[in-house]
């Protein structure tokens, strides 16, 4: 990951604005580079992934056009070939996007096949451009200051104290310096893809991921894969296994005592034999941790909060024990091929309609914890589930298709990988939620500590003065009072509680925990 910045016409001493922008240091440890004068402010700081060489620190420029960019571009080595004439002075594949804005201007967008949010200034039209990719995946987040100019960086916490209300940057769209345009909603399907789930529907689905896995192990830093023991986590080490035909690091966590996904992916590695270590957590490292994960998540939302405490741990023991900087992982597949509750959405047409809100709201919450574990501990994470392509084509299956009327969820997925990729019991396991999966008692652990932490009298009067997404545990009030604490009066970065679709019969449940449903039956086992 790296952390990047922008605005034009900046209002503040470049001291003031270095100060605000240190606090990403851990997106970019590895060099920081800012240009100033009268007309813009951008600023860089790398983690150093590819071209690692000093050559490729940004901003790159040239012709008056400079550019800053966190992000992975992929097949840009391709992309050289086509700008034989273009001077380029780095390995990094973000120096792509200059002569990609010279020859198609904003429409380069469109051309990009990436995990990107970047902040390009045309000198020669004085124009601030920014743009992001069509799930979010990289974050940016904007406000706009007193003198009327937008500014941009990639976290929250670094325009706090330049803007009244930091918004997050909408995926898929452009700022083109006066308004935000969508130049890819993968959500907006116009043909329904049908037939035959054997001869096209699976084996397309497989296609496509192993290509989204392939193109994500180009990195010239050493790669490393989070192995949860779970469906998504696996095929993806599974994948990378046979692609590179050595043994890749996996890495997995698991709470003391109770660690249900440790047996899954010790059983995992010893499928693929991966370079496997393992670790565990206590009481008190969850406990402890609480304050310090919700000031990197920059959310309250119930959910995200309980997951990023193994995987934010998880990735600091990475950090401390390896040299891995770049980590896969198995985001996105849930939005994309149902949760446990969508076992009982109503329609095809209402499956089809609750993955294309879980897509479009993705940076808030799965990605946006990916994003923070990882990139808070000076690694970065990349999402073969999220590839622009494999998303499209699922997106466009017939949702009759994807319903669970196979007494198994996400039949497509698993039926698609049938073979040598993993042992069938994995392959065909019940899901069980991460937050629940690392031990069932993390969550109880919290929501204990939650219920001690207020009596009843303090939450029913603590909660009134959130008229904003208002708290309705003991435990959300407990993330929304340390929320508020680093980000006052932000809460409309998050749009709202991660929870099943509490119209669907079945799923009008009080937590967003699928252990809650009559479904989950033995997935957590």
């Amino acid at each position: 990951m790296c952390s990047i910045f922008g605005m034009k016409k900046p209002m503040w001493s470049n001291e003031f604005i270095e100060g605000e922008f240190s606090k990403t240091d851990d997106r970019g440890p590895d060099a920081t580079r800012y240009i100033y004068n009268e007309k813009i402010a951008l600023g860089f700081k790398r983690l150093s992934i590819m071209g690692l060489n000093e050559r490729g620190i940004q901003p790159f420029f040239y012709n008056d056009i400079y550019v800053v960019c966190n992000g992975e571009i992929y097949g840009f080595r391709d992309i050289k070939k086509e700008f034989k004439d273009y001077p380029f002075v780095s390995e990094s594949d973000c120096e792509v996007l200059l002569p990609l804005y010279i020859k198609y201007g904003l429409d380069m967008f469109k051309h990009l096949d990436a995990e990107f949010a970047l902040i390009l200034y045309d000198a020669k039209e004085d124009k601030i451009i920014a743009g992001r990719d069509p799930l979010g995946i990289r974050p940016l987040y904007y406000g706009i200051c007193k003198n009327g100019e937008y500014v941009f960086a990639s976290e929250p916490i670094a325009l706090l104290k330049m803007v009244d209300k930091v918004m997050p940057f909408p995926p898929g769209h452009y700022f083109d310096g006066e308004r935000f345009v969508c130049y890819n909603d993968l959500t907006n399907v116009s043909d329904y893809v049908s037939g035959d789930i054997d001869t096209k529907i699976c084996p397309t689905i497989k296609s496509l991921l192993v290509d989204a896995v392939e193109k994500r192990l180009d990195s010239d830093a050493p790669l490393g894969f989070l192995l949860s023991g779970g469906l998504d986590s696996s095929l993806v080490c599974a994948i990378a296994a046979k692609k590179l035909k050595k043994p890749i690091k996996t890495f997995a966590i698991g709470m003391v005592g109770d660690a249900i996904d440790l047996k899954y992916a010790n059983e995992v590695s010893d499928y693929l034999h991966t370079d496997h270590k393992e670790f565990y957590m206590t009481k008190d490292d969850v406990i402890s941790s609480l304050r310090e994960i919700i000031y990197h998540l920059g959310t309250f939302d119930i959910t995200t909060i309980r997951a990023s405490v193994g995987m934010y741990l998880l990735c600091k023991k990475i950090k401390e024990e390896t040299n891995v900087k770049v980590l896969l992982t198995g985001e996105v597949s849930d939005e994309l091929f149902g949760y446990k509750y969508t076992d009982y959405a109503p329609s095809a047409l209402e499956f089809q309609a609750e993955a294309q809100k879980r897509v479009r709201e993705l940076h808030m919450y799965d990605v946006l914890r990916a994003d923070r574990c990882i990139s808070s501990n000076s690694l970065e994470a990349r999402v073969p589930f999220g590839d622009i392509a494999f998303v499209k084509y699922v997106m466009s299956i017939d949702p009759k298709l994807k319903l669970n009327t196979y007494n198994k969820g996400k039949y497509l997925l698993r039926h698609a990988f049938e073979g040598d990729y993993l042992p069938h019991d994995i392959l065909y396991r019940e899901k069980a939620a991460f937050s629940d999966a690392v031990g069932h008692s993390m969550v109880d652990i919290i929501k204990e500590y939650a219920n001690s932490y207020y009596s009843d009298e303090e939450f029913n009067e603590k909660i009134k003065k959130y008229n904003y997404v208002r708290p309705f545990t003991k435990e959300s009030l407990l993330y929304r009072e340390i929320f508020e604490e680093f980000y006052p009066n932000q809460a409309q970065m998050i749009v709202d509680f991660w929870m099943p679709n509490r119209n669907w019969p079945g799923c009008n449940v009080d937590d967003p925990s699928a252990r809650v449903l009559a479904n989950y039956k033995d997935s957590g086992k």
